[in-house]
C-alpha cells in the first residue's frame, strides 16, 4: 500500500493488528476514535497471536463506568485474575523460539508490570511503543467529538473486528514460528511481525 493524502479514523486497539499498522503508513493523518460508545467484542481491548495451539486470543478486562453507555475514553481497566501476568507469559510461550523476541523483550515487558488503570491511555503507550521498535513516526490525534459520518476521513471504526477478516487488503506471508503446523496466520496483532521479522518490520509493512 502507497501513501497517500487521505486522514483515516481508526478504533483504539490492544497491540493492533498488522493491516492496522499498514493502514496508519499509508495515511496523511491518523485519528483515534475515544468519543464513541464503547462497543464490545472489537480489538479496543483484545488481540490475537500465534501459539502453540494456534491462533489465540488476549483480551483486557475492562470496567464500564455507565454501563453500556460508557464512552471509549472513559473504559477502565479492571485487574481481575492478574491478567497482565497472563498475558506475558502466554506471550513469552507463543514466542520465545521467534527470532527477535530476545531483542524486543526487555521493551515490552514493563508494560505487564506497570499500574493499567485507563484502556485509552495503556493502548496508547503499546501503540507508541511498537511504532518506536517498528521504526515508525507518524503524529496521532484523537477526536474531539464523536461523528457518525465523519467528515474529510476514512473511517475504520467498524469494519475492525475478530468476527470477518479485514476486507480491504490481505497480509503477505512471513516467517512464523508454528506455521509448520497450523499454516500461515494472517492479521494477526504486531507483535507476531516484530518477534519474526525484527528490523525488516518497516519495509514490510510499507510495501503495501
Amino acid at each position: 500500500m502507497t501513501e497517500t493524502n487521505t486522514s483515516i479514523l481508526l478504533p483504539t486497539a490492544y497491540f493492533p493488528s498488522v493491516q492496522y499498522f499498514m493502514l496508519m503508513v499509508a495515511a496523511k493523518e491518523v485519528f483515534i476514535e475515544i468519543h464513541e460508545t464503547y462497543p464490545k467484542q472489537t480489538y479496543r481491548n483484545r488481540c490475537e497471536i500465534y501459539s502453540a495451539n494456534g491462533k489465540l486470543a488476549l483480551t483486557v478486562p475492562v470496567i464500564k463506568p455507565q454501563g453500556n453507555h460508557s464512552k471509549t475514553k472513559d473504559i477502565a481497566i479492571s485487574d481481575h485474575q492478574n491478567w497482565q501476568i497472563i498475558h506475558w507469559r502466554t506471550i513469552e510461550s507463543a514466542y520465545a523460539k521467534s527470532p527477535f523476541f530476545m531483542y524486543y523483550s526487555d521493551d515490552l515487558k514493563p508494560f505487564f508490570e506497570m499500574p493499567a488503570e485507563n484502556l485509552i491511555h495503556h493502548n496508547l503507550l503499546l501503540l507508541n511503543k511498537m511504532m518506536e521498535l517498528s521504526g515508525i513516526k507518524i503524529p496521532l490525534k484523537f477526536t474531539e467529538t464523536y461523528e457518525k459520518i465523519p467528515a474529510g476521513k476514512e473511517d475504520y471504526r467498524g469494519i475492525m473486528t475478530p468476527k470477518k477478516p479485514f476486507p480491504l487488503f490481505d497480509v503477505k506471508h512471513y516467517y512464523q514460528v508454528f506455521e509448520t503446523r497450523f499454516g500461515f496466520l494472517p492479521g494477526l496483532s504486531m507483535i507476531d511481525l516484530l518477534f519474526n521479522l525484527g528490523p525488516e518490520t518497516k519495509d514490510f509493512i510499507s510495501k503495501f
